[in-house]
Protein backbone atom coordinates (compact mmCIF):
# COMPACT_ATOMS: atom_id res chain seq x y z
CA UNK A 1 0.00 0.00 0.00
CA UNK A 2 1.17 3.51 -0.13
CA UNK A 3 0.35 5.49 2.95
CA UNK A 4 0.27 8.83 3.93
CA UNK A 5 0.74 10.01 7.74
CA UNK A 6 0.51 13.21 8.94
CA UNK A 7 1.55 14.81 12.13
CA UNK A 8 1.19 17.81 13.77
CA UNK A 9 2.97 17.76 17.36
CA UNK A 10 6.31 16.05 18.53
CA UNK A 11 4.15 13.26 20.08
CA UNK A 12 3.01 12.30 17.00
CA UNK A 13 6.09 11.35 15.79
CA UNK A 14 6.85 9.02 18.74
CA UNK A 15 3.46 7.67 18.58
CA UNK A 16 3.80 6.74 14.22
CA UNK A 17 7.83 6.01 14.47
CA UNK A 18 7.17 2.02 15.10
CA UNK A 19 4.36 1.38 12.96
CA UNK A 20 5.87 3.26 9.88
CA UNK A 21 9.46 1.33 10.26
CA UNK A 22 7.37 -1.87 10.61
CA UNK A 23 5.26 -1.02 7.34
CA UNK A 24 7.81 0.02 5.38
CA UNK A 25 10.25 -3.66 6.44
CA UNK A 26 6.93 -5.29 5.32
CA UNK A 27 6.94 -3.65 1.81
CA UNK A 28 4.53 -0.81 2.05
CA UNK A 29 5.41 3.06 0.93
CA UNK A 30 5.02 5.68 3.71
CA UNK A 31 4.64 9.12 2.67
CA UNK A 32 5.01 11.51 5.83
CA UNK A 33 3.63 14.85 5.84
CA UNK A 34 3.75 17.15 8.60
CA UNK A 35 3.66 20.22 10.28
CA UNK A 36 6.73 22.58 11.51
CA UNK A 37 5.89 22.92 15.05
CA UNK A 38 8.19 22.93 18.02
CA UNK A 39 10.59 19.83 18.14
CA UNK A 40 8.79 17.94 15.59
CA UNK A 41 11.42 17.85 12.65
CA UNK A 42 14.33 17.84 14.92
CA UNK A 43 12.57 14.61 15.89
CA UNK A 44 12.04 13.38 12.77
CA UNK A 45 15.36 14.57 11.47
CA UNK A 46 16.93 12.40 14.45
CA UNK A 47 15.52 8.80 13.18
CA UNK A 48 16.38 9.29 9.95
CA UNK A 49 12.53 9.72 8.83
CA UNK A 50 11.97 12.05 4.88
CA UNK A 51 8.93 14.50 4.95
CA UNK A 52 6.61 16.98 3.46
CA UNK A 53 6.61 19.91 5.60
CA UNK A 54 2.75 21.45 5.01
CA UNK A 55 3.35 24.51 7.18
CA UNK A 56 4.87 25.91 10.44
CA UNK A 57 2.25 26.18 13.49
CA UNK A 58 3.44 29.23 15.86
CA UNK A 59 0.34 30.48 15.97
CA UNK A 60 -2.59 30.28 18.83
CA UNK A 61 -6.05 30.59 18.83
CA UNK A 62 -8.45 29.08 16.28
CA UNK A 63 -9.23 31.84 14.13
CA UNK A 64 -4.75 32.51 12.93
CA UNK A 65 -4.83 29.31 12.11
CA UNK A 66 -7.43 29.39 9.45
CA UNK A 67 -4.94 30.98 7.06
CA UNK A 68 -1.87 27.87 8.20
CA UNK A 69 -4.77 25.29 7.78
CA UNK A 70 -5.81 26.31 4.52
CA UNK A 71 -2.28 26.31 3.21
CA UNK A 72 -1.31 23.64 4.30
CA UNK A 73 -4.40 21.54 2.51
CA UNK A 74 -3.50 22.56 -0.55
CA UNK A 75 -0.01 21.75 0.36
CA UNK A 76 -1.31 18.10 0.87
CA UNK A 77 -3.57 18.39 -1.92
CA UNK A 78 -0.44 18.61 -4.24
CA UNK A 79 1.62 16.04 -2.40
CA UNK A 80 -1.25 13.61 -2.50
CA UNK A 81 -2.21 13.94 -6.40
CA UNK A 82 1.57 13.49 -6.97
CA UNK A 83 1.56 10.37 -4.54
CA UNK A 84 -1.31 8.76 -4.95
CA UNK A 85 -2.19 7.28 -1.51
CA UNK A 86 -4.13 3.87 -0.60
CA UNK A 87 -4.98 5.32 2.93
CA UNK A 88 -4.33 8.48 5.20
CA UNK A 89 -3.70 8.13 8.87
CA UNK A 90 -3.73 11.00 11.64
CA UNK A 91 -4.04 12.55 14.71
CA UNK A 92 -7.36 14.31 14.45
CA UNK A 93 -6.32 16.61 11.50
CA UNK A 94 -8.75 18.18 9.83
CA UNK A 95 -6.18 18.50 6.65
CA UNK A 96 -6.59 14.21 6.71
CA UNK A 97 -9.91 14.63 6.66
CA UNK A 98 -10.96 16.84 4.05
CA UNK A 99 -8.34 15.74 1.53
CA UNK A 100 -8.59 12.07 2.00
CA UNK A 101 -12.62 12.67 1.29
CA UNK A 102 -11.10 14.71 -1.93
CA UNK A 103 -9.56 11.84 -3.29
CA UNK A 104 -11.91 9.52 -2.02
CA UNK A 105 -9.76 7.35 0.12
CA UNK A 106 -9.94 5.81 3.84
CA UNK A 107 -9.15 7.75 6.45
CA UNK A 108 -8.07 6.43 9.75
CA UNK A 109 -7.66 8.97 13.26
CA UNK A 110 -6.06 8.16 16.35
CA UNK A 111 -7.85 9.92 19.29
CA UNK A 112 -7.68 10.30 23.01
CA UNK A 113 -8.31 13.61 24.03
CA UNK A 114 -11.87 14.17 24.25
CA UNK A 115 -12.02 18.10 24.46
CA UNK A 116 -11.27 18.58 21.50
CA UNK A 117 -15.25 19.45 20.03
CA UNK A 118 -14.14 22.47 18.48
CA UNK A 119 -11.96 20.61 15.94
CA UNK A 120 -13.78 17.19 15.70
CA UNK A 121 -17.10 18.83 14.72
CA UNK A 122 -14.36 20.04 11.09
CA UNK A 123 -13.10 16.35 11.02
CA UNK A 124 -15.25 13.46 12.03
CA UNK A 125 -17.51 13.78 9.28
CA UNK A 126 -15.12 13.01 6.57
CA UNK A 127 -13.69 10.12 8.95
CA UNK A 128 -13.46 6.63 8.23
CA UNK A 129 -12.64 4.99 11.52
CA UNK A 130 -11.58 6.79 15.15
CA UNK A 131 -9.59 4.94 17.02
CA UNK A 132 -9.37 5.39 20.76
CA UNK A 133 -8.25 4.15 24.11
CA UNK A 134 -11.13 1.41 25.58
CA UNK A 135 -10.85 3.91 28.40
CA UNK A 136 -12.31 7.19 26.37
CA UNK A 137 -15.04 8.70 27.41
CA UNK A 138 -16.82 10.08 24.76
CA UNK A 139 -19.25 7.38 22.53
CA UNK A 140 -18.01 8.76 18.82
CA UNK A 141 -20.76 6.45 17.04
CA UNK A 142 -20.34 3.76 14.77
CA UNK A 143 -16.98 5.02 13.24
CA UNK A 144 -15.80 4.40 16.31
CA UNK A 145 -13.15 1.58 17.51
CA UNK A 146 -11.73 0.99 20.83
CA UNK A 147 -8.52 -0.45 21.66
CA UNK A 148 -7.26 -1.86 25.07
CA UNK A 149 -3.98 0.85 25.75
CA UNK A 150 -3.28 4.11 25.13
CA UNK A 151 -1.52 5.78 22.79
CA UNK A 152 2.03 6.42 24.43
CA UNK A 153 2.02 2.01 24.65
CA UNK A 154 2.85 2.52 21.04
CA UNK A 155 6.24 3.80 21.86
CA UNK A 156 6.64 2.81 25.60
CA UNK A 157 6.09 -0.77 25.45
CA UNK A 158 8.50 -2.82 26.64
CA UNK A 159 8.80 -4.21 22.91
CA UNK A 160 9.80 -0.97 21.51
CA UNK A 161 11.40 0.92 24.70
CA UNK A 162 14.35 0.42 26.23
CA UNK A 163 16.04 3.23 28.83
CA UNK A 164 19.25 4.20 27.98
CA UNK A 165 21.46 6.13 31.06
CA UNK A 166 23.07 7.81 28.54
CA UNK A 167 21.19 10.97 29.15
CA UNK A 168 22.20 10.93 32.72
CA UNK A 169 25.95 11.44 31.66
CA UNK A 170 24.21 14.06 29.72
CA UNK A 171 22.85 16.03 33.01
CA UNK A 172 25.53 14.73 35.72
CA UNK A 173 23.40 12.57 37.44
CA UNK A 174 23.37 9.05 38.09
CA UNK A 175 21.31 6.00 38.10
CA UNK A 176 19.36 6.26 41.94
CA UNK A 177 20.19 9.82 41.92
CA UNK A 178 16.90 11.59 43.13
CA UNK A 179 15.50 14.48 40.71
CA UNK A 180 12.08 15.37 39.75
CA UNK A 181 11.59 16.42 36.12
CA UNK A 182 8.87 19.36 36.09
CA UNK A 183 6.86 19.68 32.74
CA UNK A 184 5.24 22.95 31.54
CA UNK A 185 2.96 23.54 28.38
CA UNK A 186 2.31 26.13 26.22
CA UNK A 187 -1.75 25.92 26.04
CA UNK A 188 -1.33 27.28 22.87
CA UNK A 189 -3.45 24.40 21.33
CA UNK A 190 -6.51 24.75 19.98
CA UNK A 191 -8.55 22.54 22.48
CA UNK A 192 -6.55 24.23 25.59
CA UNK A 193 -8.18 27.52 24.70
CA UNK A 194 -9.36 29.16 28.47
CA UNK A 195 -7.48 26.40 30.65
CA UNK A 196 -4.58 26.22 32.66
CA UNK A 197 -2.13 24.52 34.36
CA UNK A 198 0.85 24.73 37.21
CA UNK A 199 -0.16 27.97 38.75
CA UNK A 200 2.77 28.41 41.63
CA UNK A 201 5.73 27.14 39.25
CA UNK A 202 8.26 28.47 42.13
CA UNK A 203 6.79 27.51 44.52
CA UNK A 204 7.41 24.05 42.98
CA UNK A 205 10.67 24.60 42.55
CA UNK A 206 11.69 26.37 45.79
CA UNK A 207 9.66 22.78 47.44
CA UNK A 208 11.00 20.10 45.54
CA UNK A 209 14.77 21.32 45.56
CA UNK A 210 15.28 20.42 48.82
CA UNK A 211 14.43 16.40 48.08
CA UNK A 212 16.33 16.50 45.45
CA UNK A 213 17.70 18.24 41.83
CA UNK A 214 14.89 20.02 39.57
CA UNK A 215 14.75 19.61 36.42
CA UNK A 216 12.55 21.65 34.09
CA UNK A 217 11.46 21.05 30.12
CA UNK A 218 9.36 23.85 28.91
CA UNK A 219 7.73 24.45 25.76
CA UNK A 220 6.95 28.03 27.07
CA UNK A 221 9.60 30.83 28.14
CA UNK A 222 9.36 30.67 32.17
CA UNK A 223 11.61 33.49 32.77
CA UNK A 224 14.75 34.03 33.83
CA UNK A 225 14.46 33.07 37.39
CA UNK A 226 13.99 29.36 36.29
CA UNK A 227 17.03 29.69 33.53
CA UNK A 228 19.27 27.20 35.80
CA UNK A 229 16.76 24.83 35.82
CA UNK A 230 15.89 23.98 32.54
CA UNK A 231 17.17 21.49 30.46
CA UNK A 232 17.81 21.50 27.01
CA UNK A 233 17.34 17.33 26.28
CA UNK A 234 17.70 16.11 22.92
CA UNK A 235 14.09 15.22 22.18
CA UNK A 236 14.40 11.65 21.38
CA UNK A 237 16.08 11.12 25.45
CA UNK A 238 13.36 12.61 27.23
CA UNK A 239 11.19 9.11 27.84
CA UNK A 240 15.05 8.32 28.92
CA UNK A 241 14.63 10.85 31.52
CA UNK A 242 11.49 10.04 32.51
CA UNK A 243 12.15 6.77 33.43
CA UNK A 244 15.22 7.23 35.95
CA UNK A 245 13.18 10.56 37.24
CA UNK A 246 12.17 9.91 40.90
CA UNK A 247 9.03 11.98 40.43
CA UNK A 248 7.37 14.06 37.34
CA UNK A 249 5.09 16.82 37.94
CA UNK A 250 3.42 19.53 35.19
CA UNK A 251 0.77 20.21 33.23
CA UNK A 252 1.23 18.57 30.00
CA UNK A 253 -1.11 15.57 29.74
CA UNK A 254 1.04 13.13 27.20
CA UNK A 255 4.37 14.29 29.39
CA UNK A 256 2.08 12.98 32.77
CA UNK A 257 0.74 9.53 31.20
CA UNK A 258 4.37 8.45 29.42
CA UNK A 259 6.00 9.18 32.70
CA UNK A 260 2.92 6.88 34.46
CA UNK A 261 3.64 4.37 31.78
CA UNK A 262 6.80 4.05 32.35
CA UNK A 263 6.38 3.14 36.22
CA UNK A 264 7.30 7.11 37.51
CA UNK A 265 5.04 8.90 39.91
CA UNK A 266 3.33 11.20 38.01
CA UNK A 267 1.59 14.25 39.28
CA UNK A 268 -0.96 15.90 36.65
CA UNK A 269 -2.12 19.66 37.01
CA UNK A 270 -4.65 21.01 34.84
CA UNK A 271 -7.83 22.41 34.88
CA UNK A 272 -9.17 19.76 32.32
CA UNK A 273 -8.51 16.85 35.33
CA UNK A 274 -11.44 14.93 35.09
CA UNK A 275 -12.45 15.06 31.19
CA UNK A 276 -9.66 12.64 29.82
CA UNK A 277 -10.75 9.36 29.76
CA UNK A 278 -6.68 7.94 30.16
CA UNK A 279 -5.44 10.21 32.89
CA UNK A 280 -8.63 9.15 34.97
CA UNK A 281 -8.02 5.22 34.38
CA UNK A 282 -4.36 5.26 35.15
CA UNK A 283 -5.10 7.12 38.70
CA UNK A 284 -8.27 4.57 39.54
CA UNK A 285 -7.80 1.66 38.40
CA UNK A 286 -3.61 2.13 38.61
CA UNK A 287 -2.57 4.01 41.01
CA UNK A 288 0.19 5.33 38.63
CA UNK A 289 -0.60 9.14 38.07
CA UNK A 290 -2.66 11.33 40.27
CA UNK A 291 -4.56 14.32 38.82
CA UNK A 292 -4.99 17.95 40.59
CA UNK A 293 -6.93 20.76 39.23
CA UNK A 294 -5.46 23.11 43.00
CA UNK A 295 -1.84 23.67 42.25
CA UNK A 296 -1.19 23.76 45.92
CA UNK A 297 -2.83 20.47 46.60
CA UNK A 298 -0.87 19.34 43.69
CA UNK A 299 2.76 20.43 45.53
CA UNK A 300 1.29 19.34 49.01
CA UNK A 301 1.40 15.40 47.38
CA UNK A 302 4.21 15.76 45.16
CA UNK A 303 6.31 16.68 48.52
CA UNK A 304 4.53 13.60 50.72
CA UNK A 305 5.66 11.42 47.47
CA UNK A 306 9.33 12.55 47.09
CA UNK A 307 9.63 11.73 50.53
CA UNK A 308 8.54 7.99 50.61
CA UNK A 309 11.24 5.02 50.62
CA UNK A 310 10.52 2.54 47.96
CA UNK A 311 8.83 4.83 45.94
CA UNK A 312 9.75 4.14 42.22
CA UNK A 313 9.74 -0.13 43.82
CA UNK A 314 6.26 0.73 44.46
CA UNK A 315 6.04 2.79 40.97
CA UNK A 316 7.66 -0.43 38.91
CA UNK A 317 4.93 -2.89 41.12
CA UNK A 318 2.18 -0.80 39.62
CA UNK A 319 3.35 -0.58 36.28
CA UNK A 320 3.77 -4.34 35.30
CA UNK A 321 0.36 -4.77 36.60
CA UNK A 322 -0.63 -2.54 33.97
CA UNK A 323 1.63 -4.11 30.83
CA UNK A 324 0.04 -7.28 32.19
CA UNK A 325 -3.05 -6.11 31.29
CA UNK A 326 -2.73 -3.55 28.18
CA UNK A 327 -1.92 -4.43 24.78
CA UNK A 328 0.94 -4.25 22.05
CA UNK A 329 -0.28 -0.92 20.89
CA UNK A 330 1.89 -0.74 18.25
CA UNK A 331 1.53 -4.34 17.24
CA UNK A 332 -2.64 -3.64 17.34
CA UNK A 333 -2.10 -0.11 14.94
CA UNK A 334 0.40 -2.13 12.16
CA UNK A 335 -2.73 -5.50 12.20
CA UNK A 336 -5.13 -2.30 11.37
CA UNK A 337 -3.52 -0.37 9.17
CA UNK A 338 -2.64 -4.13 6.92
CA UNK A 339 -6.46 -5.37 7.34
CA UNK A 340 -8.15 -2.06 7.27
CA UNK A 341 -10.42 -2.72 4.53
CA UNK A 342 -12.37 -5.30 6.49
CA UNK A 343 -13.35 -2.53 9.12
CA UNK A 344 -14.18 -0.10 6.45
CA UNK A 345 -17.32 0.04 4.50
CA UNK A 346 -15.91 0.32 1.25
Amino acid sequence: MKIIVEMGHPGHVHHFKNMIWDLEKKGHKVQICTMDKEVTLDLLDKYGFTYEVLGKNKSSGIIRKFPLLIGAELKMYLISKRFNPDLFICRGSPISAHISSIFRKPCISFNDTEHSSLVDSIVFPFLDVVLTPSCFIKNLGGKQIRYNGYHELAYLHPYNFGPNPEVLNELNLREGDTFIVLRFVSWNATHDVGQHGVQNKGQFVKELEKYGRVLITSEEDIGLEFEKYKINVSPDKLHDLLYYATLCVGDGGTTAVESAILGTPSIYVSSLVGTMGNLIELEDKYGLLLNFNDSDEALGKAVELIQKPNLKEDWKFKRNHLLREKIDVNAFMVGFVENYSNYLHL
